[in-house]
């Protein structure tokens, strides 16, 4: 969790969020651009964000080691061209 790799990561994830939320949020309600709440949609986005922050924090040690995922991925093989399997 103290690696340079995991916080890129989890920034990566909220920032992915935020913008998730705020599409979302647009999305859901009759929208007008001059009438909109823009303090609870950016309110609305930003706790997503931080809920996906606090998620990749919680989930630090249970998946792969350095990874912001709960999942352990599977460790794959690479089979060489022009091996015959």
């Amino acid at each position: 969790m103290f690696t340079a790799t995991f916080w890129k990561s989890a920034a990566e994830r909220a920032i992915k969020t935020v913008a998730q939320a705020l599409i979302a949020v647009i999305a859901a309600t009759t929208f007008d651009w001059f009438t909109a709440d823009w303090q609870a949609i950016a309110g609305t986005a930003a706790t997503a964000g931080v809920l996906s922050l606090l998620s990749s924090i919680a989930s630090a040690g249970i998946g792969d080691k350095g990874s912001t995922s709960l999942l352990t991925l599977p460790v794959t093989a690479t089979v060489p061209p022009g091996s015959d399997i």
